[in-house]
């Protein structure tokens, strides 16, 4: 399910913990010391209210600290973090260590940051729900999970990640697989929008032309369109502003389906 407003933070998912992701926010990977501080810090004054992070980013604690300086009230603003599967012996230890650095007594949304060998690994997720269980966390999911992934850890725990965080793009849509994400109450989180994209395709550029907007925002537009959660990184100011401005216009279903066919081609 998923609300519409019209500016920031813009549409959200309901997740089963009762949080509201935005469907919009910033990614920081790659994003090290006081450029991933300024970044975090200038998308939370223009209005970002969903921040994506991870313990192998190696920046929590600069992203805490834009936290600490916005000013923005912790009830409105919803953090992720991961943690590398191999770590999840030591769930609690490392989530807590996560929270010390992000300032914070609790995280909206835990993430396994990737299949452990490339394999569902049901005890994994066990850890994972049981440090949930400490309230650290107020939902936990997975990312680079397959359909087949998410249904091994469903039939071993009874319950489904809230959120599967995959590489997404138009020319990765597939959906089949949102429709199998949503049929067992999956939101699904792309990251590296832009990574995939060609910007310059015709197809981009003349919906972005006809609606007076970049290519960029045509592509996190879309995302929003299908309900897919999006979070672009950027370290620079304007982009930052730019990747938000998306919420002033809306595409026609000819044109999500015009780009969803960039795809097939």
């Amino acid at each position: 399910m998923t609300t519409e407003t019209t500016s920031l933070p813009g549409p959200t998912a309901s997740l089963p913990g009762g949080g509201e992701m935005p469907l919009l926010g910033l990614g920081t990977w790659q994003s090290e010391g006081d450029d991933c501080y300024r970044s975090v810090l200038h998308a939370l004054e223009a209005g970002y209210r969903h921040i994506d992070t991870a313990t192998g980013y190696g920046n929590e604690d600069q992203v805490g600290r834009a936290l600490a300086e916005s000013g923005v009230p912790r009830d409105e603003v919803f953090v992720t973090t991961k943690m590398p599967p191999d770590e999840a012996p030591r769930a609690r230890e490392v989530l807590s260590r996560s929270l010390e650095l992000l300032g914070l007594d609790f995280v909206d949304l835990w993430l396994v940051h990737w299949p452990p060998g490339g394999e569902a690994s049901p005890q994994t997720w066990e850890h994972f729900l049981a440090a949930r269980s400490d309230r650290q966390a107020r939902d936990v999911g997975v990312s680079n999970y397959s359909t087949a992934q998410l249904d091994e850890l469903v039939r071993s725990s009874g319950e489904a990640p809230a959120v599967d965080q995959v590489p997404w793009a138009p020319a990765l849509h597939d959906q089949g697989f949102l429709d199998d994400c949503r049929q067992r109450g999956v939101v699904v989180e792309g990251y590296s929008p832009f990574k995939k994209t060609d910007l310059g395709d015709p197809v981009l550029t003349e919906v972005a032309q006809a609606h007076g907007v970049t290519p960029q925002q045509v592509v996190l537009r879309w995302h929003l369109e299908h309900g897919v959660v999006v979070i672009p990184k950027s370290v620079t100011p304007e982009r930052i502003t730019a990747n938000a401005d998306v919420f002033g216009f809306s595409l026609s279903p000819d044109e999500v389906r015009r780009v969803d066919g960039l795809a097939a081609a």
